[in-house]
């Protein structure tokens, strides 16, 4: 009877750690399924702030740091656009007609045309009021956007922004679950100097707006 008692405390022992080494393994394999999907959705929209960022400042000469700002130049402005009328015929390219050639001989009519943002920007159907906020959030949590403008060391003014999110606002709802794995990818990012999060852009340096992904 003893000798069964043993033999089943062991086998639960055995269960046990069997258990903890699957733990060990799946845990940070699932974190990392988890960042690659969120970074995913996040990434795209700082692509898309970026892209409303760019297309604000051909129109004001600046970025601007309010959303709602960005928003509403998105929703209701217009930006222009060059509209071509005409194109070059077969017979055209066969003779080495080239374009330059076919607008100065009126065959081609270029013109500059004013179009609404959204639909020319990004779709007529783009859902821009979401812009504003971090994916998997549930509309919780916004990005942090700032703009202002630097003085390269050339002595240009030079417009920037920056849009960023944080891993501890990214994987909010999931922190008590992969606690140890999110300080370890911050304590990496941190060791290297590195921002623990994603951002495009930046208000403290001239960066060409790039995406600390890139």
């Amino acid at each position: 009877m003893k000798k069964l008692i043993i033999q089943i405390l062991l086998a639960v022992v055995i269960i046990f750690l069997g258990f903890l080494c699957y733990q060990s393994i799946s845990i940070p394999l699932e974190f990392v399924k988890i960042k690659n999907e969120r970074y995913t959705a996040t990434i795209q929209r700082l692509i898309d702030i970026r892209t409303a960022q760019d297309a604000y400042k051909g129109i004001h000469g600046v970025y601007t740091a309010s959303f709602d700002s960005l928003i509403y130049f998105i929703k209701y402005d217009s930006v222009r656009t060059v509209r071509s009328i005409g194109a070059l015929t077969d017979e055209d390219l066969e003779n080495g007609v080239t374009e330059a050639q076919a607008i100065k001989e009126g065959k081609i009519i270029r013109d500059t045309v004013k179009v609404a943002a959204l639909e020319n920007i990004f779709t007529k159907d783009f859902a821009i009021d979401n812009i504003r906020y971090v994916p998997h959030t549930d509309k919780k949590h916004q990005f942090k956007m700032g703009a202002t403008t630097l003085i390269t060391d050339s002595g240009l003014n030079m417009p920037v922004f920056e849009a960023r999110a944080s891993n501890m606002i990214i994987f909010e709802n999931i922190r008590d679950q992969y606690d140890e794995e999110l300080l370890q990818e911050n304590g990496e990012r941190i060791r290297l100097n590195k921002y623990p999060g994603l951002k495009v852009g930046d208000i403290k340096e001239v960066n060409n707006n790039i995406g600390n992904w890139e």
